[in-house]
């Protein structure tokens, strides 16, 4: 039995990644799709040079499909049930990546409703206020407004619902016990949640009413849920939509992703340029007792979680990171240094990021879509046609 636990509700222990892909059935991203990447896009994205984008299905048929004139559209989420941490950023700086490279359109889904589900002690009002405050963190990116389109399910759920339906009535309860390990104590919302989440790999076929293929980057804990879209859409005559993989970003203490729900872990994007201090200041590393012993044997990067942050998120020219590497194993590079250049690193890009923030908060109407489902103005515009 592995050590560590990986489901779209829970990540905890030190995972392996291999094994990953083998239990999950997804293709490593190798050299060669790396090369074909490169000849559509022109450069290759540090975050797949890196292997944190590190596995995927059906990549190479969406590209072929781009190739031939059949554009595809992004599909991502967010399951608001906090404030938004750098471990959410990390995989939405990917998705922007790809919006520009490829000027395609992104369906980002709040997941509010799943949210309450499955957590017991989120209530429904909080779950939806998330929603609109993760979507400030999502604008702040950078994404075209012109080709993205942000929606609460709980917003959106007619069109949810309607298609939920065709999608729950192929999927059997043991198959959603077996896929993400619900049983009796589960309540019904659990069971059927699944069925939601599916929509949005179709809803471009939906809307322009023929099939347009659908890219989902996601964190891999996501991978059962389209597992079971990639089973049962075919059955409605829809494409399997294609996914792109990444890792978690660690704890910055020693083991596990960093967690919202585990504060020292995780750094948040409203967080002060103290917060990030303290925290970082704080934060396991590889080096040794004391600064002599330092200079003597050097430190370990590869069990380091401050060069991990600048590895997979910080510290993205490869020259730069060889540096970082090479001078702490040597000894010659003190973990208060690099802890200090991290912190001026994550301050800097949390400054712009609060900046374009509040900016946001102007912007919603132009990226949110919603239904008209207000049953009380519904009411009142019956009335008046009477």
């Amino acid at each position: 039995m592995p050590d560590f636990i990986v489901t779209p509700w829970e990540v905890s222990g030190e995972i392996d990644y291999e094994q990953i892909i083998k239990e999950f059935g997804i293709e490593p991203i190798d050299e060669k799709l790396l090369f074909y990447i490169k000849e559509i896009t022109k450069e290759i994205h540090p975050f797949l040079k890196r292997k944190i984008f590190f596995a995927h299905r059906d990549f190479k048929w969406i590209l072929d499909e781009y190739k031939k004139g059949n554009p595809f559209y992004l599909y991502t989420g967010r399951g608001p049930s906090g404030d938004v941490h750098l471990g959410h950023v990390m995989p939405w700086l990917f998705t922007k990546w790809l919006q520009d490279k490829f000027d395609v359109e992104l369906w980002f889904q709040l997941t509010d409703d799943e949210k309450f589900l499955f957590n017991q002690s989120l209530s429904y009002d909080d779950a939806y206020k998330y929603s609109y405050e993760n979507a400030l963190d999502i604008i702040a990116l950078g994404f075209n407004p012109k080709k993205t389109f942000i929606f609460s399910d709980i917003d959106l759920a007619g069109i949810l619902y309607r298609n939920a339906l065709k999608i729950a009535k192929r999927i059997t309860f043991s198959t959603i016990k077996a896929t993400f390990g619900l049983d009796n104590s589960s309540n019904i919302g659990q069971i059927f949640y699944t069925s939601i989440q599916t929509v949005p790999a179709i809803i471009k076929s939906l809307l322009e009413e023929k099939n347009v293929p659908c890219l989902i980057p996601h964190a891999v804990d996501q991978d059962p849920h389209f597992r079971l879209s990639r089973d049962v859409l075919p059955k409605l005559g829809y494409y399997k939509p294609a996914s792109i993989q990444c890792i978690f970003l660690p704890s910055l203490q020693q083991g596990g992703k960093m967690s919202a729900s585990i504060e020292n872990t995780a750094i948040f994007t409203q967080d002060s340029p103290k917060d990030v201090k303290k925290k970082v200041n704080n934060a396991f590393t590889g080096g040794q007792a004391n600064a002599k012993l330092q200079r003597e044997l050097g430190g370990n990067p590869s069990v380091c979680s401050v060069f991990k942050y600048h590895f997979m998120l910080f510290t993205l020219d490869d020259d730069e990171i060889r540096n970082i590497e090479s001078r702490c194993r040597g000894g010659d590079l003190l973990c208060g240094e690099c802890k200090n250049n991290l912190i001026r690193k994550i301050n800097s890009f949390l400054k712009k990021h609060q900046e374009e923030r509040e900016k946001a908060k102007d912007k919603l109407d132009s990226f949110l879509i919603k239904e008209k489902i207000d049953l009380k103005e519904i009411v009142r515009e019956k009335m008046e046609k009477l």
